[in-house]
């Protein structure tokens, strides 16, 4: 198994934690097996990583997280959420969505953000970013997906977060495009979805 230790120390140096990238253990890998990753799944399991972090949610309570995604974007992802936790931003749960039975909906209404899963986008046969671990969707109850349908009503994703819909509304863990999240992401090569025209994602940053 390939293993990457990354440590992370603290501003005041006082606390040191370690991030980590590994390949996908046959534990992880039960864990996936028939939910984010389906039979008949595209994907090569050579092709996912498997990343343990820290995070501090919104009280600045510091918790462990993991994450499955792209071995593309391991090491982008460890640097930024290595930054986000040192810089306290907040993050209230980051968890596989397996534990969601890679249910979408209700892993976005738990605030859940996570990366891979094997799936199409909404309306298409086409394989979401998701699919190919190469999405993340951060705080996703607090920062909805907005779409307008053709009859101009809205179609909001998670259906709870109709009421962070809109962007001019405060709240605990809004992503902003000039707050430190939009800018490590961005600055690592990745779209963000509160940029696009027809829908915004403003969860979602892609690569």
């Amino acid at each position: 198994m390939l293993v990457l230790w990354m440590t992370v120390a603290s501003s005041n140096a006082q606390q040191c934690e370690s991030f980590t990238i590994s390949t996908i253990s046959d534990e992880v890998f039960a864990r996936m097996h028939g939910k984010s990753y389906p039979d008949g799944c595209l994907v090569d399991r050579d092709d996912l990583r498997y990343l343990q972090v820290l995070y501090c949610d919104a009280d600045g309570i510091t918790h462990s997280g993991e994450i499955v995604c792209n071995k593309l974007i391991a090491e982008d992802l460890i640097d930024i959420f290595n930054k986000l936790f040192l810089a306290r931003y907040p993050i209230e749960l980051v968890s596989l969505i397996d534990n969601f039975d890679a249910d979408d909906e209700k892993s976005m209404t738990a605030n859940n953000t996570s990366c891979f899963c094997y799936r199409t986008v909404n309306g298409s046969t086409k394989l979401s970013k998701h699919a190919q671990g190469l999405a993340i969707d951060i705080n996703p109850l607090y920062n909805p997906c907005v779409r307008t349908l053709k009859d101009g009503t809205l179609k909001i994703e998670p259906k709870a977060g109709k009421r962070y819909a809109n962007r001019k509304k405060s709240s605990k863990y809004k992503l902003r495009k000039d707050d430190l999240c939009y800018r490590l992401f961005t600055e690592h090569g990745f779209f963000w979805g509160g940029n696009w025209n027809s829908v915004k994602d403003y969860q979602h940053f892609e690569k």
